[in-house]
């Protein structure tokens, strides 16, 4: 799964994720730097633990003007 942001300057640059389905938060990563410079990069979460009863998740972006919101990306669970 990808997911990208537009902004890659060091005044408005992607600075997280979160995991979530509903009102469950899930897995959050933050990034401690901007990559402005290092685009396109990769980053990994691991460890996040999703009950089994949960179907579908929805990964949400973060970015340092506006926090969370935007386009999200609905990640369908292999229950």
């Amino acid at each position: 799964m990808t997911l990208s942001s537009p902004y890659d300057s060091p005044e408005r640059h992607a600075d997280g994720w979160r995991v979530t389905a509903g009102d469950q938060v899930f897995g959050e990563m933050t990034l401690t730097y901007n990559h402005a410079a290092q685009q396109h990069f990769t980053r990994t979460q691991t460890r996040v633990q999703i009950p089994n009863d949960v179907s579908t998740v929805t990964v949400q972006g973060r970015d340092l003007e506006n926090g969370y919101g935007g386009s999200t990306l609905e990640v369908g669970l292999g229950n």
